[in-house]
């Protein structure tokens, strides 16, 4: 029985550090590990810990990141390609309004944009009767 837990903690924890935590800038939705990597291009502004301290802004990713988010503030010439849930969904043939989820996170507001950088692995599934653009940051 030990063996059979100690296999499940040893598992959940390589499944939770694979994936990349999610971040906002100038409320586009990237990865940490995209604005670290773009320090001299990125700074952070401001880190919220929990989803109830998110400005107003930011509450409609409330149910995202439930765990709060860190927010940066992009320099100009960042050189970042961006796009809408709603392009990407044109893309791949689904109808533009349909939600989005990003690395199991459900996004339904299509106008949302996001830093195409983050894509690593992509799928089109049916979910809730729809097809849904599933999107991961780690492949």
């Amino acid at each position: 029985m030990k063996k059979l837990l100690y296999s499940f903690l040893i598992l959940s924890s390589a499944t939770l550090f694979a994936q990349k935590k999610l971040a906002v800038a100038d409320n586009m939705i990237g990865t940490e590990d995209l604005f670290k990597s773009a320090s001299p291009r990125m700074q952070v502004l401001k880190v919220y810990n929990t989803a109830a301290s998110l400005p107003a802004n930011l509450k409609k990713y409330s149910s995202v990141f439930t765990n709060g988010v860190s927010v940066y503030k992009l320099n100009k010439n960042n050189g970042f390609d961006k796009m809408s849930l709603a392009q990407l969904n044109k893309q791949i043939n689904i109808p533009a309004d349909n939600p989005v989820f990003i690395d199991g996170y459900e996004f339904t507001d299509s106008s949302t944009k996001i830093f195409t950088a983050i894509i690593a692995k992509t799928e089109k599934k049916d979910y809730n009767g729809k097809p849904t653009y599933f999107i991961y940051t780690t492949k």
